[in-house]
């Protein structure tokens, strides 16, 4: 049961980023571009995002254990060190020089773009070397 729940979810957060324009690069760079062209646009996505993830947010903080899992995650670590903010300053980096973010350029392989291509297989790569390195 659980796959196909993942299965949907993965589905409609497919959807969501092909419908938003998020899996295209000039879409998010236009949305970075804060002294020029500036698009907006995803700003109201990221807004409805939030709006979604606060409803969703209250409607389970009620809940006593998830519906489709054995217990909820314990609470996120607090502390700020290296490699926190060296992979944020990574991602804000790529993601900024790409236009890509992790989540919607896994889902614009399926257009073939070689940029898209290259971006997931050197995400691939900078995660293996990650784990590697913290190793």
């Amino acid at each position: 049961m659980t796959a196909w729940i993942s299965l949907a979810c993965g589905a409609l957060f497919g959807a969501g980023v092909c419908i938003s324009g998020v899996v295209r690069p000039s879409k998010v760079t236009g949305f970075l571009d804060l002294g020029g062209a500036w698009d907006a646009s995803l700003a109201f996505v990221m807004a409805s995002a939030l709006a979604v993830h606060i409803i969703a947010w209250r409607l389970v903080a009620r809940a006593r254990k998830p519906r489709f899992g054995a217990a909820f995650p314990g609470p996120p670590l607090s502390t700020i060190d290296v490699p926190l903010v060296g992979g944020a300053a990574l991602f804000g980096v790529g993601w900024g020089i790409s236009g890509y973010c992790p989540g919607p350029a896994v889902v614009s392989i399926v257009s073939g773009t070689l940029s898209s291509v290259v971006f997931v297989i050197a995400m691939a790569v900078g995660v293996v070397l990650a784990d590697l390195l913290r190793r």
